[in-house]
Parts: C-alpha cells; sequence; structure tokens
C-alpha cells in the first residue's frame, strides 16, 4: 500500500454508520461489516473521502497518538488487501449473464378470492376486487394453474404456492383440491409444493387450523397491533372492528404451530407513526415471528405516509431495535421480519441484484386463470400476459421485467442497501412513478433504515 492509497477509491464503496453506540462500517459489495472503534471508524471516513494516507495520519495523530493512527491505518490495510474494506463490484459486468437466462416459472400466487370479508381502509386491492369483479376461483382453474407450473418449472423440483386474497378462506373448498392435486401432482411428476397462505382469520376454524397447519409450509396472519389501531383500519363492512374475533384464532394457531413457519403480519400507516408500540404489543401476546409493513399509498389518501413523516418512522425502527436486543438478552426474544438479515450467506447473486422475480420466476393468478407479473399487478391490462390454460402469450412484459435490476435503476447505483431489496419492489416503482427503473422513495429510505438496525442488532448480540 501506498501513499495515495485513499485517493483511489471511488466514491460509495463503503457506508459508515453510527447506532446505539456502535461505530458500523459496511463494505458495500463484499457485504463485511466492522463494528470499528473511533479511531478506525475516522480512518475510514477519511478514506471514503479520499484523503491521501499521510493526511489522514498527521490530522488524526493530534487526536489518537501517532503510533495509534498507524497502527489503525495498518489494520484498515489488510482488510483491503483482503478484500473486505473497499472492495470492488464484481457483479455489474456479469449481470448480462443472469438477465440473459431463460426464466423458469417456480412460484404462482393464487387469487383464488377475489371477494373478502373485511373492509380494510388501506387496502390497494378494493376489498379483494382488483379494478374488477367479485369472484371466486373454480377448482378447474386452480388445478390447471398448477399444471401451468410444472410445465413451465423446468428442472426445478421445489414449487411454491401462495393462497391469496381478497380473502382465500371465502374460497375453502378449493383451497382444499388444489392442495390435494398439488399432493397427488408430486407423485407423478416428481415436484414439491409448498403451499403458503395469507388470511386475515374471519373464517379460521378447527378444520382450517388442521389443514393449514399440516398443509402450509407458512402461513401468514394480517393483525396490525393494537385494538384501536387494527380495528380501525381492518373494520367489517358494517364498520365494526375485527380485533375481538380474529385475535383468539391467531393465538390458538399460533400455539398450534410452534416453531414451524407462521407470522402475524400487519401494517402501518399515518395513523399509528408510533407503530413500535403496536409490534411489541403483538410481541406482547405471545406471537414469536411478526411482520409489520408500511402503508404504500398516493398522498391523497389520509393514511398515507409523507416525506415529513419519515423522521418519526426511522426513530421508531431505532426504538424498536433497541427494545428487540434487550428482550432478547433477557430470553425472551421475537424475530421481526425487517431485521432478519443473512450475513454469511444470503440471497443468491441473481435475487441480490434483480429481486424478487415478479414477471419471471414469480405469477400471479386471478380466479379466471389470467397470469400478471404480480398480485400488485393484477387489474392492469397493459401487464396481462396470458392465462394459464394458454400459457405466457406476452414474453415482452416478461422481458421488461427480466431487464429491470439494480444496475438498470440510477437510484439503486448509488445506494448502500442495493443488494438487500435487490432495487425495491417494481409495483411500487410503477404505481408512483409509472416506470420501473424509478424508485419508490419512502421505500427507499425505510429499507435503509432497516438495513441499518438490522446490522447494529447483529453487532450488539456478538459483542455480547
Amino acid at each position: 500500500m501506498n501513499g495515495q492509497l485513499g485517493s483511489r477509491f471511488e466514491e460509495g464503496l463503503v457506508h459508515l454508520y453510527k447506532n446505539n453506540g456502535y461505530n458500523i462500517v459496511l463494505d458495500i459489495n463484499s457485504g463485511s461489516v466492522h463494528v470499528v472503534d473511533d479511531l478506525v471508524y475516522d480512518i475510514v471516513e477519511a478514506l471514503d473521502q479520499g484523503q491521501e494516507k499521510e493526511t489522514v495520519i498527521e490530522r488524526l495523530s493530534s487526536m489518537y497518538g501517532r503510533q495509534e493512527v498507524q497502527d489503525g491505518y495498518a489494520e484498515c490495510e489488510s482488510l483491503i488487501a483482503d478484500g473486505q474494506l473497499f472492495s470492488k463490484d464484481i457483479y455489474e459486468d456479469a449481470i448480462g449473464v443472469y438477465t440473459k437466462k431463460e426464466p423458469v416459472v417456480k412460484a404462482l400466487c393464487l387469487h383464488v378470492a377475489h371477494a373478502c370479508n373485511l373492509s380494510c381502509r388501506y387496502c390497494f386491492a378494493e376489498e379483494g376486487e382488483y379494478h374488477g369483479q367479485r369472484a371466486v376461483m373454480s377448482a378447474e382453474v386452480g388445478r390447471r394453474a398448477l399444471d401451468f407450473l410444472v410445465e413451465n418449472s423446468g428442472s426445478r423440483r421445489n414449487l411454491e404456492v401462495d393462497f391469496f386474497g381478497g380473502e382465500p378462506l371465502m374460497d375453502w373448498d378449493v383451497v382444499k383440491e388444489v392442495v390435494a392435486y398439488g399432493r397427488s401432482l408430486e407423485r407423478e411428476k416428481e415436484k414439491r409444493f409448498r403451499f403458503t397462505l395469507t388470511t386475515n382469520g374471519v373464517l379460521l376454524d378447527e378444520e382450517k387450523m388442521d389443514l393449514a397447519d399440516r398443509e402450509m409450509s407458512n402461513v401468514v396472519l394480517s393483525l396490525d397491533g393494537r385494538p384501536k389501531v387494527h380495528d380501525k383500519m381492518r373494520p367489517f363492512p358494517n364498520g365494526a372492528g375485527s380485533y375481538g374475533l380474529v385475535l383468539p384464532k391467531f393465538l390458538e394457531f399460533a400455539k398450534r404451530r410452534g416453531d414451524k413457519d407462521h407470522y402475524v403480519r400487519g401494517t402501518f400507516t399515518r395513523h399509528n407513526l408510533d407503530f413500535s408500540k403496536d409490534v411489541l404489543h403483538m410481541a406482547d401476546l405471545g406471537f414469536k415471528h411478526i411482520s409489520m409493513e408500511p402503508v404504500v399509498a398516493p398522498e391523497t389518501e389520509d393514511h398515507a405516509l409523507r416525506l415529513e413523516d419519515l423522521p418519526a418512522v426511522c426513530e421508531q425502527y431505532d426504538i424498536l431495535a433497541r427494545e428487540m436486543i434487550r428482550r432478547e438478552r433477557e430470553g425472551r426474544g421475537f424475530q421481526f421480519f425487517h431485521f432478519m438479515i443473512d450475513l454469511s450467506g444470503g440471497p443468491c447473486v441473481y435475487k441480490r441484484l434483480s429481486g424478487c422475480g415478479s414477471g419471471t420466476e414469480y405469477l400471479a393468478v386471478t380466479p379466471w386463470g389470467d397470469l400478471y407479473p404480480c398480485h400488485q399487478f393484477v387489474g392492469e391490462e397493459k401487464f396481462r400476459m396470458g392465462t394459464v390454460f394458454e400459457g405466457i402469450k406476452r414474453p415482452d412484459v416478461r422481458e421488461l421485467f427480466l431487464a429491470c435490476n439494480v444496475y438498470t435503476k440510477p437510484a439503486c447505483r448509488k445506494c448502500f442497501a442495493r443488494f438487500y431489496c435487490s432495487g425495491g419492489c417494481a409495483a411500487n416503482s410503477y404505481n408512483f412513478h409509472k416506470d420501473m427503473e424509478q424508485v419508490y422513495e419512502i421505500g427507499c429510505v425505510l429499507e435503509r433504515k432497516r438495513v441499518e438496525c438490522a446490522i447494529m442488532i447483529k453487532a450488539a448480540l456478538a459483542c455480547d
């Protein structure tokens, strides 16, 4: 390493931040995380600014002592040589290999019911109707959807099918029949179906709990937190709240489920910017697997998040992160979906670059069998890709999604979290900008904050 070391670095190879008393340095391209003291933090910050070695040593020696600064600088040089600090992006030149691969379909979101028995105020699906009429899926369409998935899955053995709505329990007989059909296909086609279910819980009963526990690889239970919060945003059509009805069912199901995958999933809005209290309310009820999503809605809606709300929302993530550390140390920890981060492995390279696979690996199926890139595009006719009976008739739509990745989005190229969010939600980009290469700004700010908190939690618990 020579005296010009600092000036060789490109901007944006590392991300430095302080949180909850920890100095954290993230090497963006390698994913290496370093918890450092004030001296090393200042050295890395100076290098990131392009300062030369002697300049850094001279400037910091008055604060820390010359020998200490030289030792700290040598430590940084060692990390750089090992590819753990200021590492280069090795993916951009290879992105074409991934985007030109012939995609296989490995997951379907089955809209078994374009109908719902609640009137959630933030529902993007218009009480389950998705810009159309109320309907439920027939068993014929459900079976054919599984056939389509098998036929388009190539050599992939493990396939995923999510029962979604509206409220899928309103078409329960078809859910049961599709599951049974899938199990028969497993033996015949040498495939394995991973079924999942998202429900508001209104129609949960003993039979449904038994089958869901037995057959579903994951179950998502919709609960927004405290009673007043939940009832305000998730009422019945007559305005009555649903919390009192669904909570006992969710508690019973979570007890049956044990350690098998399940989540209580809420949505927070401008009406409960103190949403950490809702997460902790659910944890205090005994739920161990919790997700709380920010509402996505146009500013014309009174519940929509606005840019001026973001400092308060980010503070809530900090509050939640600190409380989660405390509870984990006390032996009563819980999982929060957005703070779950794998620093040792994580998603494959393709997922890190291109996201969820909507429009390519993952498709949504309407009650009539129409194919869309994902559930949030359902009803947008320009994105209708074909049907489960005829196959994909609009490969141009698939190509549009296949070409979209973190390197085609200008905002992502500058973002330290790009390999964690993989470019964000295509539907949000389209809905707010009519352009999937743009980003949903509010979502980006919150994703960056969640990544910072998630890494800090890992650092705190690793330092115990």
